[in-house]
């Protein structure tokens, strides 16, 4: 399998994650869905769902490289830094934005399509460097990690607009 087609393959893949991932917590309220999905509508609870969706659709990358008995290097570590920088990526496009003209779901939308397409690009060229890294088994650490920071700053909520949610006006989980 192609690299390029790989790739494409995660953007629909992360795409469409991102939709359920919006109303896991809502459907499946509990600790862990708390720390892996949105807890309420503010701009960084809705970072899960970018990071999440990058990571379940890397995950799926893997298993098809696998299966395929393909030897493309740092997989993984890639698929990591796609979804960190997709984070800092939509906030950078999205806060001048929101500021402007505020919330309109077709306009976030389309933000986080562009998002998840440049942090496949960015995880395409990592794996197409064939240097090995060195970092695939740190990795996963990293992702446990985020998943930790996620869950902190959603118990603990630093009381800044990032992580008010707009609707409600409480921060974290209610």
């Amino acid at each position: 399998m192609k690299l390029k087609v790989l790739k494409i393959f995660g953007i629909i893949l992360a795409f469409f994650l991102c939709f359920p991932l919006h109303f896991l917590y809502d459907k499946l309220p509990c600790f862990i869905t708390s720390i892996i999905a949105p807890v309420n509508e503010s701009i960084w609870e809705h970072m899960k769902i970018l990071f999440g969706s990058i990571i379940i659709s890397g995950v799926v990358q893997k298993i098809i490289i696998k299966l395929k008995k393909e030897t493309f290097k740092n997989v993984c570590i890639s698929n990591y830094i796609a979804a960190i920088t997709s984070i800092i990526i939509f906030l950078i496009i999205y806060l001048p934005i929101y500021s402007i003209i505020g919330e309109k779901l077709i306009i976030t939308i389309i933000i986080m399509l562009i998002t998840i397409i440049i942090s496949e690009i960015i995880s395409y060229y990592i794996i197409k460097c064939n240097k090995d890294l060195k970092l695939e088994n740190v990795s996963i650490l990293l992702v446990l990690f985020t998943y930790l920071l996620f869950g902190i700053l959603t118990y603990f909520p630093i009381k800044i607009d990032l992580f008010k949610d707009p609707i409600n006006l409480v921060y974290g989980i209610k």
